[in-house]
């Protein structure tokens, strides 16, 4: 399993007890849908190497305790601190507006009248306002998710329809600065 086919789950954060328990804390607006993991993949020097879940519970909503079948202290302290993921192919599929954000990398987005904003790039979710990165012509436009602005998405035809403010674009639109 390479890691472009897989998406983050989570952070090993610590072990728990003497056990052989670790904590995951979830990186995911919906815990509920990780009730039964089965396993899941951790990366360890570049390579995702999978694990099997032995036992589970819930912490917090976000956090869960979980032990690995056939597992030594040595390997529980080597995943401390390191990314779990599971493959891509176990979302659940989406439908209507809402979206995963890897999956729109490539949709072309526009406004209700047929202009085009730009392909997205890439997707900020590391800052307190997520956002589209956009190409328009080789310029960069950021343009920030906001549900109520979405007004369509066509998965056949990779098409995100915004409304946007007036004057958006201008003031979230830089050129790139040429290397010399």
């Amino acid at each position: 399993m390479q890691k472009k086919d897989c998406y983050l789950l989570g952070k090993v954060t610590r072990t728990h007890g003497l056990q052989g328990n670790l904590v995951l804390k979830l990186d995911t607006d919906q815990p509920e849908f990780y009730k039964k993991l089965e396993g899941i993949f951790i990366e360890i020097n570049g390579l995702l190497v999978p694990f099997f879940v032995d036992k589970q519970q819930y912490l917090k909503s976000d956090t869960k305790l979980i032990s690995f079948k056939n597992s030594t202290p040595q390997l529980l302290e080597q995943v401390v601190g390191r990314e779990v993921y599971l493959p891509l192919e176990s979302l659940p599929p989406l439908s209507g507006k809402s979206f995963y954000y890897h999956e729109v990398v490539g949709y072309t987005l526009k406004d209700t009248e047929g202009r085009i904003f730009g392909v997205v790039q890439s997707v900020n979710d590391q800052t307190a306002q997520h956002y589209f990165l956009l190409d328009l012509e080789g310029k960069q436009v950021i343009v920030p998710i906001i549900k109520d602005w979405i007004k369509d998405l066509n998965r056949e035809e990779k098409i995100i329809t915004m409304e946007l403010p007036e004057g958006l674009l201008e003031v979230f639109t830089t050129v790139p600065e040429k290397d010399e």
